[in-house]
């Protein structure tokens, strides 16, 4: 008998923690639509790997209007060309990563930029079954709730780009020496091409990967350059 009402009990008491975690962070995406997410899990694991080492966590924002049009064409030319026309989800990248996975050892990911934010901000790196639940409900709340702009911003601001490196002006300065403003299209292409491994894929000096995918970046964003809904975005200001 004492079982029986033990259940109920902790089921009330269930759905009152899951529903006090949603509406927290449906507050947290509200405010993260104009405040700047101070850390992320990702810079937090980076943060304890550069442990006892003598690399530190660098990781700078800038607004929106103060990184190059060239780095945000290099991203949406490397990874989402389709960014500005789906809601979130590039269905057919699935379907294509889904029967590729299923015959093939080597993973091959299908993640727009929304996802790819989604999971750096409010998620933790890994392929479990509850983590990419949890990156849908993200992702659609971030597009419905911030829009591509801010998505954008976060993505260049978030992505890691070098070890203990995050964001397109930590990058930038560490690379460079300037600021995310003033990336060519050269350098913005080049960092942009150590995204999918910042850690493998070295910036300075480039590995032979990295080069190799900063020649088609440029080709690519030459060719989606003239697309009236991706110059309006990367061109606009806050």
């Amino acid at each position: 008998m004492k079982l029986k009402g033990i259940v109920p009990r902790m089921w009330r008491r269930l759905k009152r923690v899951l529903l006090v975690l949603f509406i927290a962070h449906f507050v947290y995406i509200i405010i993260l639509k104009w405040v700047n997410p101070p850390i992320t899990i990702t810079q937090i694991s980076s943060w304890f790997s550069l442990w006892g080492t003598d690399k530190k966590l660098h990781k700078t924002w800038v607004s929106y209007n103060d990184i190059s049009q060239h780095a945000k064409l290099a991203v949406i030319a490397s990874e989402d060309q389709l960014f500005t026309d789906h809601d979130g989800f590039d269905y057919k990248s699935i379907e294509k990563a889904m029967k590729h996975n299923a015959t093939s050892k080597k993973i091959r990911g299908a993640s727009t930029i929304s996802q790819q934010v989604a999971k750096n901000v409010f998620l933790w790196q890994g392929r479990s079954w509850v983590r990419k639940g949890l990156e849908v409900y993200f992702t659609f709340m971030i597009e419905k709730i911030w829009g591509k702009q801010r998505i954008l911003e976060v993505y260049l601001n978030v992505a890691e780009t070098g070890e203990g490196l995050f964001g397109f002006e930590s990058a930038a300065q560490a690379y460079y020496n300037k600021s995310a403003a003033q990336l060519n299209r050269e350098e913005a292409a080049m960092i942009t091409a150590a995204l999918p491994n910042p850690v493998k894929y070295t910036v300075n000096p480039p590995a032979r990967i990295t080069a190799y995918r900063q020649r088609k970046i440029l080709i690519q964003m030459r060719n989606i350059a003239a697309d009236p809904d991706i110059a309006e975005l990367v061109t606009s200001q806050k």
